[in-house]
């Protein structure tokens, strides 16, 4: 799966491990913020941007909280995104909403969470059928 990361200063060392251990899985990650971005806007658009040209591709977007990234992502005109703190939640974002983006707060989630939660979101396949009324909702939306 090819997997578009990012984060600003706070969500880096999080990013970094992350990045690290899809790779290791066999994962393609495509890293927006080789270094830390300015700010959680600059990295989640960067990310969404790339999602919206590659729609094989997933997002994780980190910062501090996660809020903020979230806030940005659905401005996207076409992102479905989540703000997710556990594993199931982003396993289900996936599958129901077809979430393209997850956003993880830095401070938190764990290190080991943060990582189940993206193998449980890149573990998922979007159901379609009657949760396809709500994405099309969600993406007339932004």
């Amino acid at each position: 799966m090819r997997v578009v990361i990012g984060s600003d200063q706070e969500g880096m060392a999080l990013k970094e491990f992350i990045k690290e251990n899809l790779s290791k899985e066999g994962h393609e990650v495509v890293d927006k913020s080789e270094e830390a971005a300015k700010d959680f806007v600059e990295s989640t658009l960067a990310i969404a941007q790339d999602l919206l040209q590659n729609e094989d591709s997933l997002g994780i977007a980190i910062d501090g909280y996660g809020a903020g990234s979230f806030m940005t992502a659905v401005k996207v005109k076409g992102m479905v995104a989540a703000e997710v703190s556990d594993e199931r939640t982003a396993y289900m974002t996936r599958e129901h909403n077809n979430s393209r983006m997850i956003t993880l707060g830095s401070k938190i989630v764990g290190s080991e969470l943060a990582l189940n939660i993206a193998k449980d979101f890149l573990a998922a396949d979007y159901d379609g059928g009657r949760h396809q009324v709500r994405v099309d909702m969600l993406n007339k939306m932004a």
